[in-house]
């Protein structure tokens, strides 16, 4: 039996082997840490016996699906410990989520935060106990019966809803047994550190119409030292909170009249505005023109772009002279009438076309969250209409921007290539051409990145962009999605230099992607002191007492006549008090002014990055600060040890 490992080498075996078999003949230690594996692309247990040629990966917690295993596996060590403490609690599901794992129970009287206490210490028990963990099958009647005989109706239906030919697995800890397609661990042992981090309400299968359900959260690890770190993690994402940074920074606010779409205060559109100058700066250098598409549009339009069969549950419809409409969720179907709108050639391609895009879709009300999660959102959109030859450069071209994007913000990323998915519309020819597209322009780039097979859009391929934040978390923002679909739907056409009409292909694309969002992420990367070309208040000017406001007035004249956004804090309060409140504000430059400042036309500097910076004269500061506003620089703050 030939093996083939994942770094391509070939292991032979006699006799069939179990994967935690092959993992140990590999290494003990690979063995020791080993948590699922993966069989000819199929995620399995580590008890699953190969007994053929195969392609075999070991998985382990530093891998997605082998972290998932471990999730997986703790959220059932969570069902057994509520099932010895509660045992009236009813279990629906409990999957592995990419922050640890949840599972959603009905019990009479609700769980609530005192009960995880209790919940953790008897997991931890379970944990001690090193159950064997076990899995069988059952035909579907039997299994029927034996979860109405366990009164367990959430996972009578679930087996109900199965096809008729599914096979139907249960794994089994000690005395606890669950319905689940798996994998998991061998036993309970590994899992080493324990949180349940919160509780929330979830409706039975998403439905709103169905039972509100208890949903319990929790993380684990095969180290306490990696719990203890995510905690950390935790406690900083609660100071950066956006949410809770927004409001006390005057950024934006949400209102019950209108749950999902943000209102942004006036300090909220600097920040936005600023942004929003810097994408028109960046896209004008890179040959787009921007243009902007009604948000209301007929239904014949979503029917042509599919909108209206595949998305209509998460558009906003209305009618107008008895015709059907729809607010657009998307403004590609725009972007597609703004391209038939004149004849195109061969020499107008590649046709670069922005469009910063208000959108609206219809988001369930448990799923919002801030600016992260919104029911209306500023989409930095653009789609490129090119000639097949022109797929590498353009796709180039759109990564190059996209990292200036993120590297001024100082954001790492990783990139992912997404292929073929089973429900896709086109030809192999279309599909082969646009993947090759876009692999061999990474290629070029010399830029590493993952393949997740299957996982593109149903009308192309697609390169994401993950940024990782200042406190590690990920975002998934950019994208570059190859469409050969739309342009058919729509009929597009240009003119070739043989003569002859030819089809474009159309790139769609976003560097922020949600504009409303990626303020989200920003205001959490920065903990809300953005560096001084995106803050909304760049200098206050601090008047020690009221006999020197004129001369504040003349400074805060000065700076914004050089472009320079300022304000004065002109309250009757002790100067102490007022850089504090500017420190609470995260107001890059303090300008302390007083008799002697007056006298010599000085201001004294204060800075977020390095306290006191002593007397300049005004001319100078300004000077300092408009270079430092124009380079777009991050001033790093400057620790006490290297003052």
């Amino acid at each position: 039996m030939k093996i083939t490992l994942k770094d391509g080498s070939v292991k032979e075996y006699e006799h069939s082997m179990s994967v935690i078999d092959i993992a140990k003949d590999l290494s003990e230690g690979l063995a020791r840490v080993a948590t699922s594996g993966r069989v000819n692309g199929e995620l399995v247990d580590l008890r699953t016996v190969v007994d053929s040629d195969s392609e075999v990966e070991i998985l382990t917690f530093d891998n997605e699906e082998g972290k998932g295993a471990f999730f997986h596996t703790t959220s059932h060590i969570m069902a057994q410990a509520i099932k010895r403490l509660y045992p009236e609690t009813k279990l629906a599901i409990g999957p592995s989520i990419e922050n640890g794992f949840y599972y959603d129970l009905d019990r009479e009287t609700p769980f609530v935060a005192e009960d995880l206490e209790k919940i953790e210490k008897e997991m931890k028990k379970i944990v001690k106990e090193d159950l064997e963990i076990t899995r069988f099958t059952k035909p579907r009647d039997e299994a029927i019966a034996y979860f109405k005989e366990k009164d367990e109706p959430y996972k009578v239906e679930l087996i109900e809803d199965l096809p008729e030919d599914a096979e139907i697995s249960f794994y089994q800890q000690g005395e606890f047994v669950d319905l689940c397609a798996g994998p998991h661990l061998m036993t309970t042992k590994p899992v080493k550190a324990i949180k349940l981090t919160s509780l929330a309400g979830a409706y039975w299968r998403g439905n709103e119409k169905n039972k509100m359900l208890t949903r319990i959260y929790g993380i684990s690890y095969p180290k306490k030292a990696q719990l203890d770190e995510y905690l950390t993690m935790l406690e900083e994402a609660k100071k950066r909170d956006h949410r809770k940074l927004g409001k006390e920074l005057g950024l934006f606010m949400m209102c019950e009249e209108g749950p999902g779409f943000p209102f942004f205060l006036p300090k909220g559109m600097v920040l936005k505005n600023t942004l929003l100058d810097y994408w028109r700066e960046l896209h004008k250098k890179a040959g787009y023109v921007e243009v902007s598409t009604p948000i209301i549009l007929s239904r014949h339009l979503w029917e042509t772009s599919g909108h209206w069969d595949h998305y209509k549950e998460n558009m906003y419809t209305t009618q107008i002279d008895g015709e059907d409409y729809a607010i657009k969720p998307m403004n590609c179907p725009g972007g597609m009438l703004v391209y038939k709108a004149e004849p195109r050639s061969y020499k107008d391609l590649p046709l670069r076309v922005g469009e910063l895009g208000l959108v609206h879709r219809h988001e369930k009300s448990g799923q919002l969250h801030g600016l992260m999660r919104v029911r209306c959102f500023t989409q930095d959109d653009a789609h490129i209409f090119m000639m097949p030859e022109q797929i590498r450069d353009e796709i180039k071209g759109v990564v190059a921007l996209i990292d200036e994007v993120y590297s001024l913000f100082g954001f790492k990323y990783h990139v992912e290539l997404s292929t073929r998915p089973e429900n896709s519309m086109g030809t192999d020819e279309d599909w082969e051409l646009a993947t090759e597209g876009l692999r061999g322009a990474l290629n070029d780039l010399g830029l590493d990145y993952v393949v997740n097979e299957g996982d593109g859009a149903f009308y192309g391929p697609k390169i994401d962009f993950h940024l990782t934040d200042s406190i590690g978390r990920t975002w998934q923002c950019g994208t570059i999605q190859l469409d050969m679909q739309l342009p058919q739907r729509f009929e597009l056409e240009y003119t070739g230099a043989d003569g002859e009409k030819h089809r474009p292909i159309m790139i769609h694309r976003v560097a922020f992607g949600s504009i409303e969002r990626f303020i989200g992420i920003l205001i959490e990367h920065f903990a809300g002191a953005f560096p001084t070309w995106l803050a909304p208040v760049q200098v206050k000017v601090l008047p020690i007492s009221d006999k020197y406001m004129d001369y504040a007035n003349k400074v805060l004249d000065e700076l914004n006549a050089a472009g320079v956004r300022a304000e004065v804090d002109s309250r009757a309060e002790k100067i102490g008090y007022k850089i504090r409140e500017a420190q609470m504000q995260k107001i890059p430059y303090m300008l302390v002014v007083g008799e002697k400042e007056q006298e010599a036309d000085l201001v004294s500097v204060r800075s977020r990055f390095a306290g006191d910076e002593g007397q300049k004269n005004l001319e100078t500061f300004i000077a300092d600060i408009q270079k430092e506003i124009a380079d777009r620089v991050k001033r790093e703050v400057v620790k006490e040890d290297e003052k």
